[in-house]
């Protein structure tokens, strides 16, 4: 991997990307960007630069993508100088290295974990010895007692600060040193002055310390910045999935028939390249020469192979799996549609949700109003008469009593809580926003293949098929690795391939048999065409759209398999249901017309689009957004990826490939689509608690705050306070692992039962009845299919 260069080094023009409206494009990794407030100090220090027209940072990746004009006749803006201005700002800034950034973020995960455990370990130990103390106020401690256990704390408090709280001093000093307020300078101020203070009071033998304030509150901010830094680097496997599908090298011809290896950089439109069985294809192009078949999840998000031949066009990050190809290059390296994946998905991930805009605004009235606040009340007092040592003790107490703790936890702790209830119900959140996101959502938009069917196809004909005939076909099967051919192996069971068996790239695989008389015979599974039998297979296909077909051939006698995706158990109760509560339901595939409108009028969804390409998709899921609608995007495919990304929020499947689950907020297990279900009624619940458990912190504020200003909360009661707004917010929220979703699942299990699966509406009857307790209502007749969309 190539050396990131040292920040010294003014010219970093090779990482400046062009971009095709004559923009400029610099990524940079940043570190020391902890919260929304940093992001706004960010963003707003870059845009002061000439030329500067957006600049975006992403507290999740830890980027900042900086986008500037050059104008003719002006000096253009040097990324040095933008590397500089970060610096100015106080945030430490590099060319974008992903090997250095997972680097930095392990060492940084593993620093927080230590000083949590060290700032847990005084906090247990100093409160054991303040309870001794505070027993000892009302009983018959004697003052030598109370002096020995407060050094005793003194002496466990102080180390323990100085080492656990450096997150928070190290980001206070470099927003300090840059001219500016984050939140942790408050916090930093809050913590020193209570040690401060506790060690005074103990000089003169004072009854009360505040070093167990001091260590329980950065305890609690330890664990909220180590959670909160461990679910961003999760959500950060996105670009590494992706950039595991381009491949580095391709090989060129350079010469009459000469090949070489060489970077995929170094390709340019025009070139011919060699793409080998089980190679990755490097490049955009159209293939010139040779046959084989191509896995195209990639395009298309289904698993079947297409036959690739001269003309085909062929895409990189796709696979190639059995024959050789020539392919006349049309993009390599940039421009690929690997390339327009990931400008979507990037695109798409650097859209701000209306939860990160509120916390924005709330950050940047935080530190400034807790500081004016503290300061007031120090300057409120003295001139009231009272003491420089009564002030300071009642600006402490407000600095600490007004640590956004319950704020803080109001929607984390309820995310713990209903992520642990939806984990029980098969449901993986990979985003800490999800559960508002979810809860908000009117429009379901679902992927076909993969999401609605299961991932693994099947034979759908067994049992009109004679034993012997499967057996043999399955024997033959194992020759392949063509997914259709794999389930046919697998429905006969069989263990053993044929002796001499071979296979025809694009075709099938066949064998020669010699019977126990001498006789012999060619077998062939593969393509309709090839096995003879074309017609039969068109009439099986027109009345199973969704199924593919395969034939086998012995001798002369031909037997046809219905091979296809099947439906998810409850995928048609689950749609039901949900349409019954109101949800707007759509499908969006890439697959081809017939098999969507098949598995549409199985499910009886009504809103259906097929065919769309991954640009399609996310302008789909961006019109349904700008329409106002609250998305929730289901899909398995690697090209569903920047749809997934696009939506408000999104849901993936376990079975789907790894940069699909990386884009998902959440990925749910199993055969069944009920966790979908289940998702949005736990999620609809937890936000509920959500706006309770606001409304407990704005209150304890309105009471607790005014409470301090007027003297009557000392730094230990403050710290009691605080930790008990946190204790109350958390008890609420310990409702949301009740089983909102156990009713869902019950209900919807209760429509699959009842032998209306093959209606839509009446199982949709079944789910309202259900919900409402009303009688189920009789079925209606069905919306008729027209131009490939249902309304």
């Amino acid at each position: 991997m190539t050396e990131t260069p040292d920040l010294a080094d003014p010219d970093l023009t090779c990482f400046v990307e062009r971009l095709d409206d004559g923009r400029v494009r610099l990524d940079l990794a940043v570190e020391g960007m902890t919260c929304a407030a940093c992001m706004f100090e960010i963003e707003g220090g870059l845009g002061v630069l000439p030329g500067v027209t957006q600049a975006r940072a992403n507290l999740t990746s830890g980027r900042v993508a900086v986008e500037w004009q050059e104008t003719e006749g002006a000096e253009p803006l040097a990324p040095a100088a933008i590397v500089g201005r970060l610096a100015d700002l106080g945030y430490k800034a590099y060319p974008f290295d992903r090997h250095r950034m997972e680097t930095e973020e392990h060492r940084e995960a593993r620093f927080l974990l230590r000083c949590l455990g060290v700032a847990a370990f005084a906090t247990m130990n100093v409160m054991l010895l303040s309870v001794s103390v505070w027993s000892g106020n009302v009983t018959d401690i004697t003052p030598e007692q109370r002096d020995f256990f407060h050094w005793l704390s003194a002496l466990i408090a102080l180390p323990a600060v100085a080492y656990a709280g450096q997150p928070f001093f190290r980001s206070a000093t470099r927003a300090l040193m840059a001219g500016r307020l984050n939140m942790d300078v408050p916090i930093t101020l809050g913590v020193l002055l209570a040690l401060g203070l506790s060690v005074f009071e103990t000089l003169h033998h004072a009854e009360h310390a505040y070093f167990d304030s001091a260590v329980m509150l950065l305890t609690f901010l330890l664990a909220g910045r180590w959670l909160d830094q461990n679910m961003r680097r999760r959500t950060r496997a996105v670009a590494a999935n992706l950039a595991a599908l381009k491949a580095e090298t391709a090989t060129k011809f350079v010469g009459d028939g000469e090949i070489s290896e060489v970077p995929v950089s170094a390709i340019r439109p025009g070139d011919l390249v060699l793409v080998r069985p089980g190679e990755r294809i490097a490049v955009d192009g159209e293939v010139e020469d040779g046959r084989s078949e191509i896995d195209q999840s990639l395009v298309t998000g289904e698993t079947a192979h297409v036959t690739a031949e001269r003309g085909t066009l062929v895409y990189a990050g796709t696979l190639n799996v059995v024959g050789t190809l020539r392919v006349r290059v049309g993009a390599a390296d940039r421009g690929t549609l690997l390339d327009e994946v990931t400008r979507l998905l990037d695109r798409a991930v650097e859209a701000r949700s209306h939860y990160v805009r509120l916390a924005e605004r709330a950050a940047r009235l935080y530190a400034p109003v807790v500081h004016l606040t503290a300061l007031l009340t120090v300057i409120g007092w003295v001139l009231l008469g009272a003491s420089w040592h009564f002030a300071i003790v009642t600006a402490v107490a407000v600095l600490i009593i007004t640590c956004p703790c319950a704020l803080g936890l109001a929607i984390p702790a309820v995310q713990v809580v209903a992520s642990g209830a939806l984990f029980r119900s098969g449901v993986l959140l990979s985003s800490g926003d999800a559960i508002e996101r979810l809860a908000a959502v009117d429009t379901i938009v679902l992927d076909k293949t993969g999401t609605l069917t299961l991932p693994e196809p099947e034979l759908a004909d067994a049992g009109r098929v004679a034993p012997e005939t499967l057996a043999l076909a399955g024997r033959l099967a194992l020759t392949s690795r063509h997914p259709l051919a794999a389930a046919i192996a697998k429905a006969a069971g069989a263990t053993a391939p044929l002796d001499g068996a071979s296979e025809e790239p694009g075709q099938g695989v066949f064998a020669t048999l010699v019977g126990d008389d001498g006789s012999v015979r060619d077998v062939r599974l593969g393509r309709p065409s090839w096995c003879g039998a074309e017609a039969d297979a068109t009439r099986l296909a027109s009345v199973d759209p969704e199924a593919s077909v395969i034939a086998f051939r012995d001798g002369s006698r031909t037997t046809l398999f219905a091979v296809r995706q099947r439906l998810r158990e409850d995928a048609t109760a689950v749609l039901a249901g949900l349409r019954a509560k109101g949800y707007a339901v759509e499908i969006l595939s890439g697959d081809r017309e017939a098999a969507v409108a098949h598995v549409a009028r199985q499910l009886g969804v009504t809103t259906v689009r097929a065919g769309a390409t991954p640009a399609d998709k996310i302008a789909h899921v961006e019109a349904l957004r700008a329409a106002g609608h609250t998305v929730l995007m289901v899909g398995d495919g690697i090209n569903d990826a920047p749809a997934l990304a696009a939506a408000n929020v999104s849901l993936s499947p376990v079975t789907a490939a790894h940069l699909t689950q990386a884009a998902a907020d959440a990925v749910f297990l199993g055969d069944r689509l009920a966790p979908v279900a289940t998702a949005l009624a736990v999620t609809r619940q937890a936000r509920k608690i959500m706006h309770e458990n606001l409304w407990l912190a704005v209150v304890y504020n309105a009471i607790a705050v005014p409470v301090a200003i007027m003297g009557y909360a000392t730094p230990l009661i403050a710290a009691l306070a605080m930790s008990g707004s946190s204790v109350l917010v958390i008890l609420n929220a310990l409702r949301a692992k009740g089983g909102a979703g156990e009713g869902v699942v019950d209900q919807l299990a209760e429509a699959a039962r009842s032998g209306n699966g093959a209606d839509p509406q009446a199982a949709a009857n079944v789910v309202q009845a259900a919900v409402s307790g009303a009688p189920a209502r009789k079925p209606v007749r069905q919306t008729t299919v027209k131009s490939g969309t249902w309304r």
